[in-house]
């Protein structure tokens, strides 16, 4: 048996050589050649099946443009006008002369208060003035007649003098008397109580029959003008004073949107902002700025939580990108990818400065009539060759 196996495996080693010499079969490391390349046909094929078709891309033609920093800042409402009625006479009121939370009108009669007292006081007042103008015109017609008499030693000089007094003391007493009147007048006046400005009136404090007295600390109730409305926000005072060298004129070209509740639900109507009330909170640093709002629907109440979105300041000529064409590096680095005229794909670093909205701003790496990748970011690589399409910065705002 061991002979047959050994002749058996003579056999093919003869007939392998004799295949291989007359060259009817390739050795099996006729292709292991280090130098050997592979035929045209064959490179090519290669190629194809590496490159592929060129992959669609979206992409963002870059240009300058102006460019508006700004800041959320939190505040609350307050209102345009605020008066709180209160007596300034005391008595009893009769009468509540409007409906609660209704809108009421500058001069509008609000209550009216006992004016018995007053207008007893008042006629007091008039009868003395009256009982004064009689004492004149007693004594006035004396005094001309002694004005005569002492010339002719009718009477003495001392009479005369007592009768020039009197006649001074009664117009005094008239005058006295007018005044008394007036104030009488007021008093009785201030027994109707009027509104002093326009706006939203608030639930009244008392009832008909409620005894109120001069000035008291209780308001009757409450009027707001609500046509326009403050937000009172703070920022500190670094920013601020940023704010003022960003804008060259802040009280008019700083303009402020509004967002309302926890949703942040914006307000149609745009705000200005008002430099009237910028004093640093010593303990926080912090300074209150004071924007003023439209209101004409009333849609805004006082005391709403808001967030106000201020004006900082303006670049010209800004180039910004959108935020995802921006790829970051492991060590901080941030690169986008440019298509140039060929369509092919390019490595480009770039530095960006803040985040603007849904864009950064460039400050260097990128200038107008670039193409910058936004979509198909993972299809594509270095020279790579692609076709682009328009990235609609609306749809994708």
């Amino acid at each position: 048996m061991k002979h047959f196996l050994l002749g058996f495996v003579t056999a093919l080693l003869i007939g392998g050589g004799y295949l291989y010499s007359s060259g009817l079969l390739a050795p099996p490391w006729a292709g292991a050649q280090k130098d050997q390349a592979p035929a045209p046909a064959q490179q090519a094929d290669a190629q194809s099946l590496q490159a592929g078709p060129p992959v669609e891309v979206a992409v963002y033609t870059v240009n300058s443009q102006e460019v508006v920093f700004t800041k959320d800042l939190a505040g609350r409402t307050s209102a345009y006008q605020v008066a709180e009625i209160r007596p300034q006479v005391t008595g009893i009121i009769l009468k509540r002369m409007f409906t609660q939370g209704s809108i009421v009108k500058k001069g509008q009669q609000l209550y009216q208060i006992d004016p018995s007292t007053y207008k007893a006081a008042y006629e007091s007042a008039a009868a003395s003035l009256v009982r004064a103008q009689a004492d004149v015109k007693a004594v006035a017609p004396k005094l001309a007649r002694y004005s005569r008499l002492v010339k002719m030693g009718g009477v003495s000089r001392q009479v005369y003098d007592d009768t020039v007094a009197a006649l001074a003391q009664a117009k005094a007493d008239v005058a006295v008397a007018k005044a008394n009147l007036a104030a009488a007048k007021i008093n009785l006046d201030y027994t109707k109580v009027f509104s002093p400005i326009s706006g939203r009136i608030g639930k009244s404090s008392v009832t008909e029959g409620a005894l109120v007295t001069a000035n008291q600390i209780t308001a009757l109730a409450v009027v707001q003008n609500l046509d326009q409305i403050y937000v009172d926000v703070n920022q500190s005072s670094e920013e601020l004073l940023a704010l003022k060298k960003g804008l060259t004129n802040p009280e008019e070209n700083s303009m402020v949107r509004l967002f309302i509740g926890k949703d942040g639900t914006p307000y149609d109507l745009e705000g200005k902002l008002l430099f009237s009330d910028a004093t640093v909170d010593q303990s926080t640093g912090m300074v209150q700025l004071r924007v003023l709002f439209p209101n004409p629907d009333n849609d805004l109440l006082p005391g709403l939580f808001v967030r106000a979105r201020v004006e900082q300041s303006r670049r010209e000529k800004a180039i910004v990108v959108p935020q995802q064409s921006v790829v970051r590096n492991a060590d901080g680095s941030v690169f986008v990818w440019v298509v140039d005229k060929e369509n092919v794909v390019k490595y480009q670093n770039i530095t960006v400065l803040q985040a603007v909205k849904d864009q950064w701003l460039v400050s260097s790496g990128l200038a107008p009539g670039d193409r910058v990748v936004v979509e198909g970011l993972q299809k594509i690589s270095n020279q790579a060759k692609v076709t682009t399409v328009k990235f609609n910065v609306l749809a994708n705002s």
